[in-house]
Parts: C-alpha cells; sequence; structure tokens
C-alpha cells in the first residue's frame, strides 16, 4: 500500500507545470559560495537546508520527509535535530533527494529532462562501477580491477558534484521562497481620508499646483523643516521601499 502511495506521488510530480529558479546546469553560477560550501560540507548543507525547508518548526520534522518506509518510526519527535543529524550523515542520499520532493511538492515543481538526464547519468555511473567490482572479483584480472577502480572514482566524484549542484539548486529555490532576491511584493497602501469642511486646503489630487505671483502680494509657500527625530518631506513612509515612491494614489 505504501509502495502504491510513493508511485503515485512519482506519477503526480510529473504533471507539475512550475519549473526550478536555476537548472543543475547553472547551480554554480547562480550561487558559487554556496555551491563550494554543499559540496566540502555536504551533510551540514543538507541539515541547513532540511531545517529551512520546514520553515525552522523541527517539530514538523519526519525522517526523510515521509518518503521512506522508515519515516515516523526512529523517535522523531522526541529528538528531532539529532535525528535529522543522522539522516544527514548516515542516509545523506535520501537526505537530499526527501528535501528536493518536498520542495516540489510544496511548488508543484517539475524537473526538467536536462536534470533528469544528469542525475540519470549519475546513477548509471554508480551502478556501471559496482558491475565492474563485482566481476573485478571474481575473474582476478589486474585490468579490470583499475578499469573498476576508475570507474568507481568517476562515479564518486560525479556523485559528489551532482549532490553539491541539488542543494545550491534548493538553496537559491528557497531563497526565491523567502523573497531576498527578484521583485518584491508591494506593500499595503496607508488609508487615505478625504477631505473635510475643518480642514484649511481642498486635496490637491487631479487639480493643478497653485500659482503664486508676487504681483498680487501672495507669497511664495514656505519651506516646511522637520522636527528633530522626524524624516524629511518625501520620505516614504514604513513599509514602502524608497525606490519608486511614492506609490500610484497616495495622498498625504
Amino acid at each position: 500500500m505504501a509502495s502504491q502511495e510513493y508511485l503515485n506521488k512519482m506519477q503526480v510530480r510529473q504533471n507539475y507545470r512550475n519549473l526550478w529558479h536555476t537548472d543543475l546546469m547553472r547551480t554554480m553560477q547562480a550561487d558559487t559560495p554556496y555551491c563550494c560550501f554543499a559540496l566540502w560540507c555536504a551533510p551540514c548543507a543538507s541539515y541547513l537546508l532540511r531545517k529551512r525547508a520546514l520553515y525552522g518548526d523541527m517539530t514538523r520534522y519526519t525522517c526523510c520527509a515521509g518518503y521512506m518506509p522508515c519515516s515516523g518510526r526512529c523517535g522523531e519527535s522526541r529528538c528531532p535535530e539529532f535525528c535529522l543529524a543522522t539522516e544527514v550523515f548516515l542516509c545523506f542520499g535520501n537526505s537530499v533527494a526527501s528535501t528536493r520532493f518536498m520542495l516540489q511538492d510544496e511548488f508543484n515543481i517539475q524537473t526538467t529532462q536536462c536534470d533528469n538526464c544528469i542525475i540519470g547519468f549519475m546513477f548509471c555511473l554508480q551502478q556501471l562501477a559496482c558491475i565492474f567490482s563485482i566481476v573485478a572479483m571474481i575473474v582476478g584480472s589486474e585490468e579490470i580491477q583499475e578499469a573498476s577502480q576508475l570507474l568507481s572514482c568517476l562515479s564518486d566524484m560525479v556523485y559528489c558534484t551532482v549532490c553539491a549542484c541539488m542543494q545550491t539548486q534548493h538553496k537559491v529555490e528557497m531563497d526565491k521562497r523567502d523573497g531576498k532576491f527578484g521583485p518584491q511584493p508591494m506593500a499595503v497602501p496607508p488609508v487615505q481620508h478625504m477631505s473635510r469642511l475643518d480642514q484649511p486646503y481642498p486635496p490637491t489630487v487631479g487639480y493643478p499646483p497653485p500659482v503664486y505671483d508676487a504681483a498680487y502680494g501672495q507669497p511664495p509657500p514656505q519651506q516646511a523643516y522637520p522636527a528633530p527625530g522626524y524624516p524629511p518631506a518625501g520620505y516614504p513612509p514604513a513599509g514602502y521601499p524608497a525606490s519608486g515612491y511614492p506609490p500610484p494614489g497616495y495622498q498625504k
């Protein structure tokens, strides 16, 4: 029953319409420092990304994010931080894949064909290295043994590189989720009040600015200076970015 549920999830995941903010080929360019960090300290990166994917709420933690048969049976509720540390060190591949599935299910993200080819190549290279190692043990040939060692070294390099790129891809996607780059959502404008009879001046929205003529004894408007501790005139209020102020329809 559980295996059938996992298969159904995989089929549903293929119908997702959204794409990753950056694919695996461009993760090094998107965030080079974090990609290096994920390469040299992969378990630490996996721990931090899983915790961030849970929005910092470790009470929601489940081993392998609920995608494995052991999920929910490892005492996660008693000590989730220790269980997560154990997962990223002992089951590193599953921890990276589980975080990936969490983000895909949350944001309806599909994996591109290029990313699928890279991940598939990584798996095929690992299987080929395992087959050559078994054949080298059975036959006892030095040439096959050397070839198996080279394949094992190459597969390990590809595995570490792809995992680092995947974790960088997850980090960039959560940066997008948290609004750390790209257009920011516009804040709610302040409440606008209509002009009342007790106000000395009518609203100026939609009207041309008044013209002051010195010949008729009309003095120019006085420059208002802010009181100490207050922002100057024209300074955007709280909740508005400095660029693009004032927003359309804003009235003092």
